[in-house]
This record gives C-alpha cells, sequence and structure tokens, in this order.
C-alpha cells in the first residue's frame, strides 16, 4: 500500500507490563551481583536462632516490606527505633538479643532463605556490651566485658535467585548466547504486544519460522507465522479495526448471500495487518479460498499472522523476514499441490513477478490482477507496453478513493506517527526535504508543516512543483538544502533517489527515511561497505557512522516507513481495502471480452460506491439532484457524477 502506502529480524526481549524482560547475566558480572548478593553479618547463633526462615518472592527490592513473607516479629526486629533514626544505630536494650556466653561457636549454617533480608546490603546490630575485634585469620571476633574472647560468624554472602525470577530465566533456551544489554532492550520494542510491534515470545527468537512444525487447532499445519500461540492477542486486534472498517463489514454482510467470489481462488502479497486480516476474512466471507504473504518484510504483525492461520487461513509471514524467507513465503503461497490461483491481489508486483518468472503456465487460468501501489502498476504497465501481460489487470492505486484517500490522509497522519515513535524527535523548527510532491509528498509536507517544521520539496513534475510553491512550499533540487537539513524523505515511487553521495554531505544525525512502497529510493547498498559502521539503536533504527564520527539515522533500511515502524489509520484503509475488493468482484464476474489483456482504472461508479458506504460513520447527508438539475447536466441522478478524465 503506497506510503502507507507509496507502495519491520532481531533477537526478542519481551515487554509487559511496561518492564522488558532481558537476558540473565552471568553471574560474574558485577552489576548483577551487586543486586543479587546481600552480605550478611550475623551477630551470634542465639540472634540467629531467633530469627525465622523467610521466603522472599518478590524480585523488586522497591516493594514494601510487608511482601517479603517476613513474619511480624522478624519485621519488628529488623525495624529502626520508634523514634527514627539509622537502621544500623544500636538497638534499645529491650530488642538486644543476649551475649553469647564463653562457650559460644559459630553460628548454625543459614540456609539460603534465612540469608534473605530486606534491601540493606549489611545489616549491623551493634551491641554496647560486646567490642568488635578483628581476628588475626581475617575474621571478627567478639570480645564480652568478662574478656572472653570469641570468633564472630563470618558474614554469608550468598548469590539470591528469586523464585518468580528463576521460573522466567528457565524459559530461555540455554543454546542462546549472553547478548548485550542495548541489543536486549533495542529488540524488545520489536515484539511488545501493540499494533505497531507484534507481541512474541522471546523464548522462542532464534528459531526461523521455517524451521518450526505448528499445528492450528483444527490440526492444520498450512502456514508459517512466528507463533500460532499468539492468535488470541491478534484475533482482538482484527475486532477492534472492524470497527473502523464500516464499509468492509457493509458489504460483507450484504454481499454474503450471493457469494460473488464463490469459486475464486485469491493469492495475495500485501502488508499483514488487522486492517488487511479484515479484508481477507471478507473475502472469504464472499466466497473466495485465499492464500497470502507479506509484501514488506518489516510490517507483518505476528499476532495478526497468528490469528489468521488459527481461523484456517494459509498465511507465510513474519516480522523480520530474510530475503529468502521473503520468496520462500510467496513461493509457498503459490507452489501448493491441488491448488491454483485464478486471481492475483498484489501491492508492489513482486507476487505478479514471481509467478511471471517461476509459474508463468499458471496465468492460463488466471482472470485478472488488482495491484495498489505505485510501484507495482509501474510494473504492469511496463508489462503491457512490451505485450506481455496476458491477463486483465485493475489499476486501484490510481483509484480516486485510492489516491485521494489512502495516500493523502494516511501518509498524512502516519509520517509523524512513524517518525516519532523511532527518533523521539520533536518537529518545531526542524528543517525537512521531501522528495515527491504526489498525493504521498502532499501528506507528509502537510502534517510537517503543521507542527512548526520548515519544508522543502524537490519535484521532476511542473505541474506537481507548481502545487508546492502555492502551497508555500519552497522548491529546490536536493544538493541545494542537503547539508543543512534534519530530515530527508523519499516519497517518488523512482530509484536511486538519495545516492551515496547525498549521504556523504549530510549533516550529522541526519534522518533519512522512505515513504515510498518500495526500498530502492534510498541508495543503502552504498552504506554497506567496511569503511562505514552500523549500530544498532532500536528496532528498525540505525545508526550509519562515517570514519570522521559522522553518523545518520537510518530508519527501516530504507523501507516503507509507517507500516514498518508505527501504524496507520484503520479507516482511511478502509476506502481502500473495499475497492480491491471491488474490484476482484468485477475481475471475477466480468464476462468475457470485457476485459482485454491490459491495465484499467476503476469505473467510475464503483468509486463512488466506495465512498458512500463510508459516509453514515460521519452521519453525513448527500443532496439529490432533481430531475431538472440532473436534464440540466445530462447526468443520471445516480451517477456517475464525474466524467472519467475529471480529476479531483
Amino acid at each position: 500500500m503506497e506510503g502507507r502506502s507509496g507502495g519491520m529480524g532481531e533477537g526478542r526481549g519481551r515487554e509487559a507490563g511496561g518492564g522488558a524482560e532481558l537476558e540473565p547475566e552471568p553471574e560474574s558480572e558485577p552489576a548483577v551481583a551487586a543486586e543479587a548478593v546481600m552480605s550478611v553479618q550475623v551477630v551470634s547463633a542465639a540472634a540467629a536462632a531467633k530469627v525465622p526462615e523467610v521466603e522472599l518472592k518478590d524480585l523488586s527490592p522497591s516493594e514494601a516490606e510487608p511482601q517479603l513473607g517476613l513474619s511480624t516479629a522478624a519485621v519488628s526486629a529488623m525495624a529502626p527505633p520508634a523514634g527514627g533514626g539509622d537502621p544500623e544505630a544500636p538497638a534499645p536494650a529491650a530488642e538486644r538479643p543476649p551475649a553469647p556466653g564463653p562457650g559460644s561457636g559459630p553460628a548454625a549454617a543459614l540456609s539460603p532463605a534465612a540469608g534473605k533480608v530486606p534491601q540493606a546490603s549489611a545489616m549491623k546490630r551493634s551491641d554496647p556490651h560486646h567490642q568488635h575485634q578483628r581476628h588475626r585469620d581475617g575474621g571478627e571476633a567478639l570480645v564480652s566485658p568478662d574478656g572472653t574472647v570469641t570468633e564472630a560468624p563470618r558474614t554469608v554472602k550468598k548469590q539470591i535467585q528469586f523464585a518468580d525470577q528463576k521460573q522466567e530465566f528457565n524459559k530461555r533456551p540455554t543454546k542462546i548466547g549472553r547478548r548485550s544489554l542495548s541489543r536486549s532492550i533495542s529488540q524488545s520494542s520489536t515484539d511488545s504486544y501493540s499494533s505497531a510491534a507484534s507481541y512474541t515470545d522471546s523464548s522462542d527468537d532464534e528459531t526461523s519460522p521455517r524451521d518450526k512444525q505448528q499445528k492450528n487447532s483444527k490440526g492444520s499445519s498450512d502456514f508459517c507465522v512466528k507463533n500460532i500461540k499468539q492468535a488470541e492477542f491478534g484475533r482482538r486486534e482484527i475486532e477492534i479495526a472492524e470497527q473502523e472498517m464500516p464499509a468492509l463489514m457493509a458489504l460483507r454482510k450484504r454481499a454474503q448471500g450471493e457469494k460473488p467470489l464463490a469459486g475464486a481462488k485469491i493469492v495475495g502479497c500485501t502488508h499483514i495487518t488487522a486492517q488487511t486480516a479484515v479484508l481477507m476474512e471478507t473475502l472469504g466471507a464472499l466466497g473466495a479460498q485465499c492464500r497470502w504473504a507479506a509484501c514488506n518484510i518489516y510490517s507483518t504483525l505476528n499476532e495478526v499472522a497468528a490469528a489468521l492461520a488459527e481461523s484456517g487461513f494459509p498465511v507465510f509471514a513474519w516480522k523480520g523476514e530474510s530475503e529468502d524467507d521473503f520468496w520462500w513465503c510467496i513461493d509457498r503461497c503459490v507452489n501448493v499441490e491441488g491448488w491454483q490461483p485464478n486471481m492475483i491481489l498484489d501491492d508492489g508486483g513482486d507476487l505478479t513477478h514471481w509467478i511471471y518468472k517461476k509459474y508463468p503456465n499458471m496465468f492460463k487460468k488466471i482472470k485478472g490482477i488488482v495491484e495498489e501501489s505505485v510501484t507495482g502498476v509501474h510494473r504492469l504497465y511496463q508489462l503491457s507496453k512490451a505485450g506481455k501481460l496476458c491477463v486483465p489487470a485493475m489499476n486501484v492505486n490510481d483509484s480516486v478513493t485510492k489516491q485521494k484517500f489512502d495516500n493523502l490522509y494516511c501518509c498524512r497522519e502516519s509520517i509523524l506517527d512513524g517518525l516519532k515513535r523511532t527518533t523521539d524527535m520533536m518537529f518545531g523548527g526542524k528543517q525537512v526535504v521531501v522528495c515527491g510532491y504526489g498525493e504521498v509528498g502532499k501528506g507528509c509536507c502537510a502534517a510537517l508543516k503543521a507542527m512548526g517544521s520548515i519544508v522543502y520539496v524537490t519535484e521532476i513534475d511542473p505541474i506537481c512543483a507548481l502545487q508546492a510553491c502555492m502551497d508555500g512550499f519552497r522548491l529546490v533540487k536536493l544538493n541545494e538544502v542537503i547539508r543543512q537539513v534534519d530530515i530527508v524523505i523519499t516519497c517518488t515511487g523512482n530509484k536511486n533517489v538519495v545516492t551515496r553521495e547525498h549521504l556523504d554531505r549530510m549533516k550529522n544525525s541526519c534522518i533519512v527515511c522512505n515513504m515510498g512502497h518500495s526500498n530502492t529510493e534510498i541508495d543503502v547498498a552504498s552504506l554497506r561497505t567496511p569503511e562505514l559502521t552500523w549500530e544498532r539503536v532500536r528496532s528498525q533504527v540505525d545508526h550509519v557512522i562515517w570514519p570522521d564520527g559522522k553518523r545518520i539515522v537510518l530508519l527501516a533500511e530504507g523501507r516503507l516507513l509507517n507500516l514498518s515502524c508505527s501504524t496507520v489509520p484503520t479507516f482511511v484503509l478502509s476506502i481502500t481495502a473495499t475497492t480491491q475488493a471491488l474490484a476482484l468482484i468485477e475481475l471475477y464476474n466480468a464476462p468475457e471480452g470485457r476485459y482485454k489483456q491490459d491495465v484499467y482504472l476503476l469505473p467510475k461508479k464503483m468509486d463512488e460506491y466506495v465512498a458512500s458506504l463510508h459516509l453514515p460513520t460521519f452521519d453525513a447527508h448527500l443532496t439529490e439532484l432533481t430531475d431538472e438539475q440532473a436534464k440540466y447536466l445530462g447526468l443520471n441522478k445516480n451517477g456517475p457524477f464525474k466524467p472519467n478524465y475529471y480529476r479531483y
């Protein structure tokens, strides 16, 4: 989907309740030892005998003492005097433990539980009747008033292993080596349970989904997702998305009885999000069989993919796929025994390209292609021009409901979300250059300008360039401002818009990102050289460091920012998804000969129908033409209201 639409692989921790679970460090680490070791100095065997064994259950040292499982007497014995003061001050006589007799020996060895006391690292009780004296062998000695010297119990140092802590750490596979704290923290955000980043059990992070044997509750294993156990969380996200997708839900309700897609076998390659799940389940309700892969290696929500797999949809996708995983997933969707697709729903053209390359004979049974991105549409037109397009294709990207809503309004909101989540930056006063002033560029510029940024625009089209000028933006060449800008955003659908030369000239800490569908706009490959150092900051955020210490901040490795690093507004995606569903219905049910082997735009009447399905959400009321008005304009009262050449 372009720029939501223009058209997120790491070691994991898990964030729950606001705290990230990290890998346990080795016992030799001083930072851990300082927190886990408590030095307990035992005054006497008699005193030790009176302290009951306790079980210290809490993990946080800041918890209140009554939660430690201590008896009331033990808590009282360790509390400071009623008048306040230092807890290490001498205890009152009534609470003072009796002095050991002349024959007293060392205290009995303490159990691990007995050595667990509140936060103080060394809790001592001074007794005025005793004088402490260093023993010649380095131990502690007690001197009684009568002059008898008794060896004091030695300080007991115990590595405390909390019960719940041990249980959590035991979940970790032992084959995983020690990872740095920064890596654990930065990557825990990738799998926290949220709509922007999938919830993932960290215990299986190191295992590729391709190497797992998973089955859903029905016993099916025809899918490949991160963790099928996340399905319940994904189902909740899908239910939330349904609330904001009124047109799809209305279409599902109206057409469910007719089953206009009965017999359709749809293979899809799009972003796998909660919104896509609503679309897939709508297609299923209309009679279609679906198999699905992801069009972006970072945009899949793992819990949503799990929910779809649990519902019986063959889904092959997870967040953080490698390039090899990406093509493997597409192949698993297409190359399956006893099942051949007759419709394609693509976002970016990768699925169409794969079938042309590997399984060209499949096009004999395919009725049509529905494509929704600038990049994919461009590929279709190239095939058509070369005479290699052998089925009809529907250009959803240039339909009014996609171009004027998804590309514009979706990007206007999601650009800020993606930048804020990844960099925590303030936009006011920042200098930003936006490459491209199409609908995606217009949305990005409007949002940044409203936040107080100084926005420059680059453009090759004089019409779009004039629009940028009239909207109050300064039109420049990238070379003119590359040294001074704080943020560079690409949204052209082209390749090598930002080259290595541009990257070399950028200021320190410049943020570079892409809002187009493809990862070709920023020349990321030129940055993978020995003289440059890559440093992972957090999920989908990298520092690329030059030899002189200059660094840039690269987001999502040059891939689509909003769907890789944040989320997109569900309501506006309802418009695009409904358009896709209607395009599939149109191509699948069209009589032979209506569509040739070419690329078509969605009929205007269908665009208007999609828009009308969303108006009730706003309690909007359309004005109706009178017969006289309709005759005057030469229109049908029920539409279409604009000719195909009309530019909205």
